[in-house]
């Protein structure tokens, strides 16, 4: 029995292993919510009844190492595009990548161990995780990605966000895996009773009327440029003047505003040549948003610039954004010159120096005769409390080059990031991306129309109206806050009462 119970205890770790790429796939593309909860229930269970702090610690970590290393797998595209230099670290990134992040999912253990095993502990989990989850959103600048919260983006239950935030979410998902963890078949019966009125409040809001189109066309191009070759300068001039073609083709209407992907052209902003002035001959009466980048100095920026023609017919610049959430070893190396001078590590970006520098921070641009919108590039749209430090806009623009991910999971999952930003805030939210997915979202985050991966091709949106703010839009992470901390007294005063 002594050696029976040895081996259990071996494996039950590879057993969190599988438990964790189980529930990983409740994230996009596959969204299979209904395996992703039980295997959180399940988890859950494992490490609720471990024997000691180290097997609750180790279970933990194991869990959240299956888990983003299905979830993340789509880390090592970017290593391929020149797999000559890159390659190498694919693997190894991904490793570290998902080990490291597990570490917060190790600190949820850590925080629980101290609570007899059994239901306590696995309540306490799940609030231990929740708050573990909230600050990998925020610690070394946050990675928001592949919360437990988000398996039901695609899902009825995502409309919660527009109370709660992907916190809320989170505390949903984790809730509901603790109740049979923590209480067996009465648990899973409960939990299902919960979930049915969740998910009908979700339908009902899916289905509720929104504000008719605000008057505005908007004009997404997406020309699908290959990473591999955009900035080749055999191709870099075939990119660009499909962009031209595209923007400008026929049409059954003039669009009032154009706007491009990510990192569009092959010239900085500040030393554009003809580039500028042949966009803006080929749309004299439409502005032209566009991914471009810039430097002052030393330093490059990866922006968004808006580019008109003024009364002379020349081109002009009306309006500038600067990313300012840049994604580590991505667009900038922390400690850039130390890793890339000594180990021979460099960001992807072409920037200038080891890579980009940030902007001062979010912003809302107002061009003559359209409504208000805030830009986001690529990255930025994964982060919720941006569009609260800012004066509500009237829509959201995300530009993105998500050639760096592939076909993989990378793309279908950035794209659910940004529709929450839309059920969040109660906003439109249009993108444009290099080879997909290009989309529009209405104000309750459902699909108007969308170009797929690897299309060439120009979509049209009528811009549609916006809701008034949400409570998410108002509050903010407040009434996530309030459940945690709600469920925190509920935890204390049943040990207080236990002891």
């Amino acid at each position: 029995m002594a050696a029976t119970g040895s081996l259990l205890r071996r494996l039950t770790p590879h057993l969190a292993v599988i438990l964790g790429v189980a529930a990983a796939m409740g994230q996009a593309p596959w969204n299979l919510w209904w395996l992703a909860l039980p295997a959180y229930a399940g988890a859950f269970h494992l490490i609720g009844r471990a024997p000691s702090r180290g097997q609750t610690v180790l279970r933990a970590w194991a869990f959240g190492l299956g888990h983003f290393l299905m979830a993340l797998n789509w880390i090592r595209e970017p290593f391929r595009i020149d797999a000559g230099r890159d390659g190498w670290m694919a693997t190894p990134a991904l490793l570290l990548l998902a080990a490291g992040l597990a570490l917060f999912w190790a600190a949820a253990g850590a925080a629980v161990h101290r609570l007899p095993p059994g239901a306590r502990r696995i309540w306490g989990l799940a609030l231990a995780l929740a708050a573990a989850e909230a600050l990998r959103g925020i610690v070394l600048t946050g990675f928001p990605w592949a919360m437990p919260g988000h398996i039901w983006i695609a899902h009825a239950p995502g409309q919660m966000a527009a109370w709660a935030g992907a916190g809320g979410l989170t505390l949903l998902t984790l809730g509901l895996a603790a109740l049979p963890a923590a209480h067996r078949l009465h648990g899973g019966a409960l939990a299902v009773m919960l979930l049915v009125p969740v998910w009908g409040l979700g339908w009902q809001r899916q289905q509720a009327p929104l504000p008719p189109p605000v008057g505005a066309v908007i004009r997404l191009v997406q020309p699908n440029a290959d990473q591999a070759l955009k900035w080749d300068p055999d191709h870099a001039r075939e990119f660009f003047v499909r962009l031209l073609d595209l923007s400008s083709g026929p049409a059954a209407y003039r669009p009032d505003l154009v706007v491009w992907p990510e990192t569009a052209v092959p010239f900085l902003l500040d030393d554009p040549g003809l580039g500028l002035q042949m966009i803006a001959d080929r749309m004299p009466e439409t502005p032209v948003v566009l991914g471009i980048q810039r430097t002052e100095g030393l330093l490059g920026f990866n922006s968004l610039a808006v580019i008109g023609r003024d009364a002379d017919g020349l081109a002009e610049i009306r309006a500038v954004y600067d990313k300012h959430q840049l994604v580590p070893f991505g667009e900038y190396i922390p400690g850039g010159d130390l890793l890339a001078d000594w180990l021979g590590i460099f960001s992807f970006s072409p920037g200038a120096g080891h890579g980009y520098s940030a902007g001062s921070g979010p912003a809302v641009l107002r061009l003559a005769g359209l409504p208000t919108f805030q830009p986001l590039i690529c990255y930025e749209a994964v982060f919720p409390w941006f569009q609260r430090a800012v004066p509500r806009p009237d829509w959201l623009l995300q530009i993105t080059n998500d050639a760096w991910f592939g076909k993989a999971a990378g793309p279908q999952q950035h794209l659910a990031l940004a529709r929450l930003r839309a059920i969040e805030n109660g906003l439109p939210l249009l993108r444009a991306a290099n080879t997909g997915i290009s989309t529009a979202f209405d104000a309750r985050g459902r699909m108007i129309e969308q170009l797929g991966l690897q299309q060439q091709g120009i979509l049209d949106i009528a811009l549609p109206g916006a809701l008034p703010p949400t409570a998410y839009a108002r509050l903010g992470i407040w009434p996530a806050t309030f459940l945690w901390i709600f469920g925190a007294l509920l935890l204390f005063r049943r040990r207080s009462v236990t002891n």
